[in-house]
């Protein structure tokens, strides 16, 4: 079986790995496509320590012919956290392509069955790969409540942060996106402020909530001059290093941070599917999985749009 390795370092092609077999309440799926993120990149060079197929972002058909994607945490289902409401934060889980469990860039992938949503047929392939991360935008309505009273500033324009703006904007909050590249800045679209980065100090302390996107250890303390006193800020950023910043700012502000991952898929698919939420226009290149590590290369480079490999024949 083909799929993109990783041992820690580096990603490299691989045709020699083993056909994994489905366990009980486990289904094997045939992958369609699969998109690479910043987290893939990050694993790439070492976060987590993670070893083994990357891949979280995809669309698989099962045997039926369903296509389908599937939740990236694979909960036990019978710990107190789980039985709490909490099984993204099983302390036994595993997590597609992230911690101890195979992902989807590869010919075939072994999911739970439970974790498994159908794909509407309005979405194409490459729209449907952005259900993951989409989900993980709606995250923040979960823990937060905007709406228009709320001041909201997104820190990065790379897709995760245009992803969180736009569905922040479905609440009515009243949203400002922050980058570096004038090109995606633009793709935000109408009632959304846009402005560089060299401008936030202008800006001042005037957010409510700041939600950083930037896959950058400097989104922290950027965000830090962005919040209002007793406001909240929002991390979405991992990377493989470690933080240096001045606490202090947080205490003596009385600032909320709160760490936010993943989401819920519902909301994220019926978005994608009615086109509340068009990911088109953050579609970058394709590649066949035969060509992952020049797609690794191009998701690498800056300002790139969303990269994907398409894995059978009939993705699209």
């Amino acid at each position: 079986m083909r799929g993109v390795y990783c041992d820690g370092r580096s990603v490299r092609l691989r045709d020699d790995l083993a056909v994994p077999e489905a366990g009980e309440g486990e289904v094997v799926l045939d992958v369609r496509a699969v998109g690479i993120c910043d987290t893939d990149l990050q694993l790439a060079r070492g976060y987590m320590g993670f070893r083994g197929v990357l891949g979280h972002e995809f669309v698989g058909q099962a045997a039926s012919g369903r296509r389908v994607t599937a939740e990236i945490n694979n909960a036990c289902h019978r710990c107190a956290t789980c039985l709490a409401g909490r099984p993204r934060h099983c302390p036994n889980r595993t997590v597609l392509g992230i911690l101890r469990h195979d992902g989807a860039m590869a010919d075939v992938v072994r999911v739970p069955e439970r974790n498994l949503h159908d794909v509407p047929s309005a979405l194409e392939d490459r729209e449907a790969i952005f259900i993951e991360p989409l989900a993980a935008a709606f995250r923040i309505t979960e823990q937060l409540e905007l709406g228009p009273d709320v001041r909201m500033a997104i820190l990065g324009d790379g897709k995760l942060g245009l992803l969180c703006a736009w569905v922040a904007r479905r609440t009515g909050a009243r949203v400002s996106l922050i980058g570096k590249y004038p090109a995606k800045l633009a793709l935000a679209g109408e009632g959304i402020a846009t402005h560089h980065l060299d401008e936030t100090q202008a800006l001042g302390r005037a957010f409510d909530v700041v939600a950083d996107c930037t896959g950058s250890p400097t989104g922290l303390p950027s965000a830090l001059r962005l919040v209002r006193p007793c406001g909240t800020v929002v991390l979405k950023t991992t990377v493989a290093g470690t933080y240096a910043i001045d606490l202090s700012p947080i205490v003596i502000d009385e600032v909320r941070v709160i760490g936010s991952r993943c989401g819920p898929f519902p909301p994220a698919i019926a978005a994608l599917a009615s086109r509340q939420i068009d990911v088109r226009p953050l579609i970058g290149a394709e590649f066949d999985l035969d060509d992952a590590e020049a797609a690794f290369r191009a998701a690498a480079e800056r300002g790139a749009r969303k990269v994907l490999m398409r894995v059978s024949r009939e993705g699209s």
